[in-house]
């Protein structure tokens, strides 16, 4: 299964949805990130394939950032990838 997160400004849960196959989830990321590149503002909407039921719309102003990873039995329960920012 392949995740894509999209982080948001000033939320500090990320978004996912889920694709089966890796070249549907390129797809899906390089349609947010050329959202993020437009510019101006608007809705995107995103479905997931794990969860037929999960919807998602987003402004697309708001997002901050975008991810996507393949999940496996390893990464499952553990860390997801990406920054991990602590107080030192």
């Amino acid at each position: 299964m392949n995740i894509i997160e999209i982080s948001l400004k000033f939320t500090p849960m990320p978004m996912s949805v889920q694709r089966k196959e890796a070249d549907d989830a390129q797809t899906v990321y390089q349609q947010v990130l050329d959202a993020i590149k437009a510019g101006s503002p608007s809705v995107l909407e995103l479905t997931c394939e794990h969860q037929p039921e999960k919807k998602l719309a987003l402004l697309t102003s708001e997002i901050a950032a975008v991810q996507t990873y393949e999940k496996s039995g390893a990464t499952s329960g553990g860390k997801r990838p990406g920054f991990a920012f602590g107080m030192e």
